[in-house]
């Protein structure tokens, strides 16, 4: 209940507040005709700057680059407005850490974004590949070459283990369009836990701009650094660079383009380096230190932001400052050497909110923003075209949405050495998913030489796959071997796909078509590489060597390592001649298919001394050494059937000559039936879509060879 005289209080508070907001529109109604309702400064020079001497009426350029005029301060950038974010990325590792990065921008954005990625030629091949291949909506991919900007920061000597690259972000206000106004800079060790539009929206918060622009107003937004680094008190003889206080991190900030140009920042930051490296030997923390030293000298350019922007999990971290005094955190930022493995003791929540993003779908983040017009790239376009004109209530709908589908590709998903040109090389080429990975170890031991590798896998499984890797002697070891992780998406395993991925990749003349579950002579990559040379098929004589097939049923058997060798275990019954072995009931494929290697002739393989020529037959599908720029595989075979077949159909319709080496054999080890095999036996629709691809497939070969592709409609009539 009230007390007396309460009500009447009430009342008067009231009418003083109605009387304010009366006098406030008498007064001051003359400044709703600008946008930016801000008090004009005349500073004692007497020129207007800040809100007063701005263009009131704030535009966006038709190319989506911001403009830096006066803009109204409000919770979050317009619905549609286009976010621009800039990273330095370079080699294979970073190229992986910037998708875990970039997925946890996407999962939490609600607008356009413009990556601006510097990179070195590995990194750009690499994320090139992938973001034409993720084709997310609304997110615009543009790349400058890291080697083009080294020569303006490589005099200055850094011990981070960033290297160079770690000095760039100093030299991005130049290296990026000069159209460009305002930019979000990111560490690639950043993990975002927040739409990145409410960092944007931060920009507001900077000093209004004074025209002309003075050398002293906020251009650089940063977090404070979560550690007594720049204090300079965390041992002995300990000499930091000179900062402002604790100093800023630069794993999180924003650059106000614009402003910083005419600011002469290119001169500010090159000054104030060559003063500090007189009495210090290098940068420590590369950039960082840089930054500081400018800020330390010209403290009204930093606009400090929250500390949940970048809560830093470094060695000597204060960040539990922060975080257990906050709502909630925004962006997690791993500044140590250990990554994961730093210490803290709350290290396994944000452990967790990274492995969330790292082992996340890319696939289901190819989501529209609705309300916000985003064209497709043509590609997008045409594929969307024909995965809409599908019938769902066709028997094959699961084919053909499979055929069309456009897979994520990591290329070179593990660091690679490419092999030195050799004009005889060969690369072994095979794919593989998760339930083959035991046969790594035993093909790098029979195959010296360089492999192109393509994985089917989940994004959780390529973080298992990096595991074993990096965990096995053999593996980690070979720097020759160059892994393509092929995401998998969609009911049916596109065999066909995944090989292009790694054919596509080879670096050498020639390829070694075969399959990951054949282990090749120990001899094999030296008589290749010889045989290729002996036949002189560098000439232009088109020509298939084919591998001759053989299998075990035996999970354990001496490997033979001569010729001779696996004669005998021929005539021991030990080996036999491939899908022509007697099988247990339960060993045996879906049928024994003596077609698929008879036509090598292996009755003639024991005696022969030379290389031998045979012809194509129908469903002949050897192993073959071909040229580099080889037909591909046709992508409509998908799951279990022909997509071998359908491949030498091709190599013989080019007039490829099938050359049978005497002396080279590789060997099928058991395993179990893969699932596309389970389906093709027990579902007749199965079987009869195959037979629906294989017609069409035969219909597009008569079309494109025209009368010379008459004698595989011939063949394969006959019974």
């Amino acid at each position: 209940m009230l007390p007396r005289g309460r009500p009447r209080a009430l009342g008067a508070a009231a009418l003083l507040l109605l009387l304010l907001l009366l006098g406030f529109f008498l007064l001051g109604g003359h400044l709703a005709s600008f946008p930016c309702a801000l008090p004009p400064r005349v500073p004692p020079d007497g020129r207007p700057r800040g809100a007063a001497a701005c263009d009131p009426h704030p535009q966006a350029d038709l190319g989506g680059h911001n403009r830096s005029d006066c803009v109204l301060p409000r919770p979050l950038p317009p619905k549609c407005e286009l976010l621009h974010v800039a990273i330095v990325c370079a080699g294979h590792k970073t190229s992986r850490d910037v998708i875990t990065l970039v997925k946890s921008l996407l999962f939490y954005r609600k607008n356009p974004l413009h990556l601006h990625l510097v990179t070195d030629a590995v990194a750009r091949n690499i994320l090139e590949t992938l973001f034409h291949t993720w084709m997310v909506p609304a997110v615009r991919v543009s790349f400058y070459d890291a080697d083009e900007l080294k020569p303006q920061v490589s005099w200055i000597p850094n011990k981070h283990y960033s290297g160079l690259y770690g000095l760039m972000k100093l030299v991005l206000p130049g290296a990026l369009p000069p159209d460009l106004a305002r930019v979000i800079v990111l560490d690639t060790d950043v993990t975002f836990a927040a739409d990145i539009a409410e960092l944007w929206a931060l920009f507001a918060h900077f000093s209004a701009p004074s025209c002309p622009p003075l050398p002293d107003e906020q251009v650089i937004g940063l977090v404070e650094n979560q550690s007594d680094w720049y204090l300079g008190n965390l041992w002995r003889n300990h000499k930091p660079w000179p900062a402002l206080g604790r100093g800023f991190n630069t794993g999180v900030i924003l650059l106000w383009l614009d402003r910083l140009r005419q600011a002469g920042w290119k001169q500010m930051w090159k000054l104030t380096a060559t003063q500090e490296l007189l009495t210090l030997p290098a940068t420590s923390l590369a950039d960082q230190d840089i930054f500081n030293a400018v800020i330390k000298g010209h403290p009204a350019l930093v606009r400090p932001l929250p500390c949940v922007w970048n809560v830093q999990l470094s060695d000597h971290t204060l960040a539990e400052r922060c975080y257990l005094e906050a709502a909630d955190i925004k962006a997690v930022h791993w500044n140590s050497p250990k990554k994961l493995r730093v210490k803290n003791k709350h290290v396994e929540f944000f452990r967790n909110l990274y492995l969330t993003f790292l082992e996340h779908d890319g696939n289901l983040l190819r989501r529209e923003l609705f309300g916000c017009p985003s064209p497709r790239p043509p590609e997008a376009e045409r594929l969307q075209q024909a995965l809409a004109q599908l019938d769902e209530e066709d028997a094959c709908f699961e084919f053909r949405q499979q055929q069309l589908t456009v897979h994520r590709v990591h290329i070179t998903f593990l660091p690679h050495q490419p092999p030195p040109p050799r004009p005889h090389d060969v690369t072994l080429v095979a794919q593989l998913s998760m339930d083959r990975l035991q046969m790594l170890e035993a093909l790098c031991r029979h195959w010296p030489g360089p492999m192109s590798l393509a994985l089917y896998l989940t994004d959780a499984e390529a973080q298992q796959f990096l595991r074993f890797v990096e965990a096995s002697e053999v593996l980690s070891a070979r720097q020759d071997v160059a892994y393509h992780v092929v995401y998998r998406e969609g009911p049916l395993y596109p065999i066909n796909q995944i090989r292009n991925v790694a054919l596509a990749q080879a670096l050498t003349p020639y390829v070694f078509l075969t399959d990951i579950d054949f282990l090749p002579a120990y001899s094999l990559y030296d008589y290749l590489r010889a045989s290729i040379e002996q036949l002189e098929l560098g000439s232009g004589r088109k020509a298939a060597l084919v591998v001759p097939a053989f299998e075990t049923l035996h999970y354990q058997f001496s490997f033979p390592s001569s010729k001779a060798d696996l004669l005998a275990l021929l005539d021991a019954g030990s080996v036999h001649a491939f899908s022509l072995a007697p099988r247990p009931v339960r060993l045996r494929r879906h049928h024994e298919w003596p077609r698929g290697h008879t036509p090598t002739d292996y009755a003639r393989w024991r005696e022969a001394q030379a290389p031998y020529r045979v012809q194509w037959a129908v469903d002949y599908e050897p192993y073959v050494v071909v040229p580099r720029d080889c037909p591909r595989y046709d992508p409509r075979f998908v799951g279990f059937g022909w997509n071998k077949v359908a491949h030498v159909m091709e190599l013989d319709a080019q007039e490829y000559e099938f050359l049978v080496l005497p002396e080279a054999f590789t060997i099928h080890l058991p395993h179990t039936p893969s699932l596309d095999i389970s389906r093709f036996r027990s579902s007749t629709t199965y079987r009869g879509c195959l037979q629906a691809l294989k017609d069409e497939f035969l219909q597009d070969l008569s079309r494109h060879y025209g009368a010379a592709a008459l004698k595989y409609l011939t063949a394969l009539q006959q019974p």
